[in-house]
């Protein structure tokens, strides 16, 4: 089948490299789809309640607040990975940034019975955390070939999808366990597994080499050569053009570096990349699809009820559902399908599933003496049928997408800014979400669909298609670069 065909590559050897280098960098995504889906239900926990000495009453701003001060240290962690990443490399802040993630899961661990000190390990993990969202997705854009960089790229919502897989389930498990529930290691173990992943990422980024496009920009030539070669998995003619070519783009942008000034951002054409990336992830949220990766299990009680750990078990049915939706996308829509053609699509079905979740659990009782009423079913349903969505469009795209519009120059500032968005938002609206389903109920999901219908409006009219071109041609693509000398920035490196 065509849609199951591997791009032929340089060698083997190069898909392989390739495809290993993903594999370890977005072992990052993995964790923050991990930490999404643990938090949930170790907040339902009534050890960690009791640990943590909190009155039930509390248990809104608790959670309100382990979700919103972890991606607030995101946040926060944008403003220094930015200038760290391109002084010091993708590589090392990789790695510094798994090593700070370690550091806050121990934090987590600990029984401490304070709930500051609790916060304290949730901001820690959160910068680590933010780091590794601004530079994976450089680096994994910087370094893979254009025929799977879509597929690559996409390996961050894949991974993503495993993590919360595995968390909802470690969660359900230990709620089920007759020897570990009741006790404080029903919290301790799921949020305690979190330190064995980032340790990996942290020693693993040190088989990897410097990310190409970086060192070409710090004029480190053999250096570059040397991580091309690897990553390519042969010295050939073709890995030779691929050098070349990315040289000629590199030193076409470098040529406007040294009257640069930061009205360059507000140029029409830069100004445009400063929108749109930003807004793709703010989208990316407001989908609503972060808030149920978050909260599942309060929102599976909010439709049909917690009788026997329900919830719980309707939650890792969830994380099932999500990881077989982007293994779908990955291997059958990643490089088949244009991003435009994915995110408009993907948010006009999403909006439609939320419309009916609003209509059905507004009119329609979805529980009945403790049971679950086919009303009831047919919302999970459709819940589940959103997250399938998602994870075929507004989940992996943006990862790919959004590094593919900046070019290299200002790829790292337009990502760190495009991340500032992202966990911004992804605050706001963890934050809101226990609020939002104590005080208006399924109205959350009407608002969710008023999103999705703005972010099919908004790609439409200003996303650009950047599928199956070289990275420095896709981050000029009908966005145009700021001009010098006459010449955009793109024609000048393709005239070289």
């Amino acid at each position: 089948m065509a849609f199951l065909t591997v791009p032929e590559l340089n060698t083997r050897k190069g898909t392989f490299r390739a495809y290993h280098l993903a594999a370890v960098v977005f072992i990052s995504s993995f964790l923050a789809g991990y930490d999404s889906g643990v938090a949930g239900g170790v907040l339902t926990y009534k050890p960690f309640e009791s640990d943590f000495r909190y009155a039930a009453s509390t248990e809104s701003k608790v959670s309100s607040l382990t979700i919103g001060l972890n991606q607030l240290g995101s946040f926060l962690a944008c403003f220094f990975f930015y200038p760290f990443t391109n002084k010091f490399g993708r590589k090392y802040a990789i790695a510094l940034a798994a090593f700070i993630y370690v550091i806050g899961s121990m934090i987590q661990t600990i029984i401490t019975h304070s709930l500051g000190a609790w916060y304290v390990g949730r901001i820690v993990a959160g910068i680590g955390m933010g780091g590794l969202s601004v530079v994976v997705p450089m680096y994994s854009a910087e370094m893979t070939p254009k025929e799977i960089r879509g597929r690559c790229g996409s390996f961050y919502q894949w991974m993503y999808t495993w993590g919360v897989f595995s968390a909802y389930w470690i969660d359900y498990g230990v709620a089920q366990s007759e020897t570990i529930s009741k006790s404080s290691r029903e919290w301790q173990i799921p949020i305690g597994l979190e330190i064995i992943p980032s340790g990996i990422l942290f020693l693993a980024m040190f088989t990897l080499p410097e990310s190409v496009r970086w060192l070409l920009s710090q004029n480190r030539t053999d250096e570059a050569w040397k991580s091309l070669s690897w990553i390519r998995g042969d010295e050939g003619d073709k890995t030779q053009e691929e050098f070349n070519e990315t040289k000629a783009g590199l030193v076409a942008e470098e040529s406007a570096k040294d009257n640069f000034t930061i009205q360059e951002l507000w140029h029409p054409s830069n100004r445009l990349r400063f929108i749109v990336g930003p807004a793709m992830f703010i989208f990316q949220n407001t989908t609503g699809s972060s808030a149920l990766a978050v909260f599942a299990p309060q929102y599976f009680k909010l439709l049909v009820g917690s009788s026997g750990n329900r919830d719980l078990l309707l939650t890792g049915l969830f994380g099932a559902i999500k990881v077989i939706g982007c293994t779908f996308f990955i291997w059958f829509l990643a490089e088949q399908l244009s991003r435009r053609t994915l995110l408009i699509g993907g948010a006009s079905l999403m909006a439609t599933c939320m419309l009916i979740i609003t209509l059905i659990v507004r009119f329609i009782p979805t529980e009945n003496v403790g049971n679950v009423t086919n009303a009831g079913r047919a919302t999970v349903a459709m819940i589940y049928l959103d997250i399938v969505i998602y994870n075929c469009s507004w989940g992996p795209v943006p990862w790919a997408y959004v590094p593919e519009i900046f070019p290299t120059r200002i790829r790292a500032l337009g990502l760190g800014f495009s991340m500032l968005a992202h966990w911004a938002t992804s605050f706001c609206f963890s934050f809101a979400s226990p609020y939002m389903i104590k005080n208006i109920g399924a109205y959350t999901f009407l608002i969710f669909m008023g999103f999705d219908v703005c972010a099919a409006i908004f790609t439409y009219f200003f996303a650009q298609e950047t599928r199956g071109k070289v990275l420095e041609a896709a981050a000029g693509t009908d966005f145009g670069f700021y001009e010098k000398d006459g010449l955009t920035v793109v024609e000048k490196g393709v005239n070289s």
